[in-house]
């Protein structure tokens, strides 16, 4: 049986759990997977891309992985209040080229009751490195 973490978050423990779940549930890159975490009528904004419910998060998910390949991603709570998280983020990735990066963000998530994100505010970087520099 899995436990629900829904706001409003009180307990440390229970926010970084919250977030390793979100991390290791991106981490599938299974857009159907990640998508079914955030409420049917989701709003995102993930650079300057503004997206409007579940689906157009998994037609987004689906472009992403395709030019996004062998995703690593590793999340870090920064804070917590209610039903709000700030999250730090850095992932790993290569393009169709071989090109490597590592793309650093921060995001706001917004949760309902349910305890599925509602909203997420995300804001990115990416930085091309070798693959000798990678970590994640």
């Amino acid at each position: 049986m899995s436990i629900v973490i829904a706001p409003p978050f009180t307990d440390p423990e229970l926010a970084v759990q919250k977030v390793q779940i979100a991390e290791d549930l991106w981490n599938t890159r299974d857009p159907q997977r990640v998508a079914a975490a955030y409420t049917e009528d989701t709003q995102w904004r993930n650079r300057t891309e503004f997206l409007n419910g579940r689906h157009a998060v998994v037609e987004f998910l689906k472009r992403k992985w395709a030019t996004e390949l062998d995703y690593k991603l590793k999340k870090e709570l920064w804070g917590f209040r209610n039903n709000r998280m700030a999250v730090k983020f850095q992932y790993e990735w290569h393009d169709s080229n071989g090109q490597w990066f590592r793309s650093y963000g921060n995001e706001l998530w917004e949760f309902a009751p349910s305890g599925l994100m509602q909203r997420r505010e995300a804001s990115i970087n990416d930085l091309a490195i070798t693959e000798t520099e990678r970590f994640l």
